[in-house]
């Protein structure tokens, strides 16, 4: 894909797409510039269009932008590293966490979609993001659980993952080589 980029030989409309792809890195310094929030509602949007099994649409997505629950959320997220992480959000000034219905057997493979196109239009939009693990860990905890009841949503939610938004402080990391992964039959 990348060297048809490179050659244009994409059809109209699909450059942004396939650039888009192909560029997004993921951010681990943001600076505290909140984004706009016609931007991270276009983000959430973004989200709610993925794919999912028999349009189920299992997931939810929570817009976390208050400094006393991100603080707790930081310090949750973080009890579960080896490591000692004072803030393993690197700073980002909004979080977005994708939870999904565990009743719905696709409701990992759906919220995962969702935190993919959720990244993906936020690089079109010129902010960055990163993938933050452990809200499956999190959500397994009754008090995220009653956290959860406490915000308005009933059920049992798996966490499938945050996603870390914001400014990018600097330049993302270069792209990786990609590995031989694709086998042909």
């Amino acid at each position: 894909l990348y060297m048809s980029l490179e050659k244009n030989t994409l059809p109209a409309g699909a450059e942004a797409v396939v650039n888009a792809i192909l560029t997004r890195r993921s951010c681990r310094n943001y600076l505290p510039q909140f984004p706009e929030e016609s931007l991270i509602d276009q983000i959430v949007e973004a989200g709610t269009y993925a794919a999912s099994g028999k349009s189920k649409q299992p997931w939810r997505i929570i817009v976390i932008r208050d400094a006393a629950t991100q603080a707790r959320i930081r310090q949750a997220n973080a009890s579960f590293l080896k490591a000692d992480v004072a803030d393993p959000f690197y700073g980002a000034p909004v979080y977005l966490l994708v939870v999904s219905e565990r009743e719905n057997p696709n409701h990992v493979y759906d919220g995962t979609l969702v935190l993919g196109n959720m990244m993906l239009c936020a690089h079109a939009l010129g902010l960055a993001s990163c993938w933050i693990n452990r809200a499956r860990e999190m959500f397994d905890q009754p008090e995220w659980q009653a956290w959860l009841r406490e915000i308005g949503l009933e059920g049992d939610f798996e966490g499938i993952g945050f996603l870390a938004l914001g400014y990018a402080a600097g330049d993302p990391s270069p792209r990786k080589p990609r590995r031989e992964c694709v086998v042909k039959v």
